[in-house]
């Protein structure tokens, strides 16, 4: 049994997501709170298994409650979001402070169609009460003097056509902090352009790119339809979109669609890496890491089977949850199985020195 602290500063809110998630089995609701004073003492007395965490209350907000909950006794929290770009901006903050996932509410801060994301609630707690969490430090951002402006798709640099080789990364659940151990430590240099999916709803993509762009010496940002890739550059699916890549006179061109996959996920993982199995002239170096499910799996199958690649899947030790991750490995497909602090330089060790 699950056991769930409520935090919402609205007595409405907390008795809906009460109702939700008391109407599974697994799941019990030990108490609520009303802000993020009255969530630290509860979660002292009731020593809960996971914490729903509202983004906006007074005395205490959900920010600042994730921060002294990670710093004196981590746990699983999943935050309860506003889909406002201010609301996805702070949500990715909190990922990376260590918050697990989150939901975003249909229709602000009390959400009367909250029954719309009902079954995705329950099952990002159910998911949250199996993760591993532990409190770590953000990486520092780089100089902003060493950053490349992002440029949209109508404006962009000349990629070298001599380039063969791409990296593509899937993660779902742990993700964002994942990435952002991951794409800091890629060098501006990296002679590859780099495809992640992330299992994120609309709204929020655009903000974790923003983020990990201001983070990292490549270029980070999500996806346009239409866009040719470069080299050095990071494009992250848009939440609710799929994305697939396909050549074009010689240049890797992205394609965005809302077609339902079997995976279930919008962006799906499979569906990335099933689109660049055929570009046979390309080596793939193919990167899983942590999240629930085995989304991603049957994309690597894809990959090996129709072109050359290498395969690194994320450990057990560092995966929030290692379902991903362990799917891939379980097939025995992947050629190695790495610390999330340990892949960049994974992925490093695959780049061809010199092209011709």
């Amino acid at each position: 049994m699950i056991r769930v602290l409520v935090v919402d500063d609205s007595a409405f809110m907390r008795k809906m997501i009460t109702k939700f998630l008391t109407s599974n089995h697994e799941i019990a609701v030990a108490g609520t709170a009303r802000n993020g004073e009255e969530a630290l003492q509860k979660i002292k007395e009731l020593r809960p298994d996971v914490v729903t965490l509202d983004m906006e209350m007074p005395v205490m907000n959900g920010k600042e409650t994730l921060k002294r909950i990670m710093a004196t006794d981590p746990l699983p929290v999943i935050m309860v979001s506003s889909l406002t770009q201010q609301g996805a901006e702070i949500t990715i903050e909190c990922l990376e402070h260590g918050a697990v996932d989150f939901v975003a509410k249909p229709s602000g801060s009390i959400s009367i169609d909250l029954y719309k994301v009902r079954d995705i609630m329950i099952e990002k707690v159910l998911t949250a009460g199996r993760a591993k969490v532990k409190a770590r430090p953000a990486p520092e951002p780089k100089p902003a003097s060493d950053k490349k402006p992002v440029l949209m798709s109508g404006s962009r640099p000349v990629r070298s056509p001599a380039a063969k080789q791409l990296v593509c990364i899937g993660t779902s659940t742990g993700g964002p902090r994942a990435l952002q151990r991951v794409l800091p430590k890629l060098p501006k240099t990296l002679k590859a352009p780099v495809f992640v999916v992330q299992h994120m709803p609309a709204g929020f993509t655009a903000s974790l790119a923003n983020r990990l762009n201001h983070l990292s010496e490549v270029t980070v940002k999500e996806a346009e339809n239409g866009e040719r890739a470069q080299d050095g550059w990071v494009y992250i699916a848009p939440g609710g979109k799929n994305m697939a890549v396909h050549l074009e006179q010689g240049e890797l061109v992205i394609s965005l669609d809302d077609r339902d996959t079997a995976s279930r996920h919008k962006p799906s993982v499979d569906y990335l890496f099933s689109s660049l199995a055929s570009l046979r002239d390309f080596e793939k170096i193919a990167v899983i890491m942590t999240g629930m499910g085995s989304d991603g799996t049957e994309g690597v199958k894809g990959l090996l089977t129709h072109a050359g690649g290498k395969v690194i899947a994320e450990s057990a030790e560092s995966s929030v949850v290692f379902g991903m991750p362990k799917a891939v490995i379980n097939t025995g497909l992947a050629d190695e199985i790495r610390h999330v602090d340990e892949i960049a330089a994974a992925i490093m060790t695959y780049m061809k020195k010199e092209r011709a």
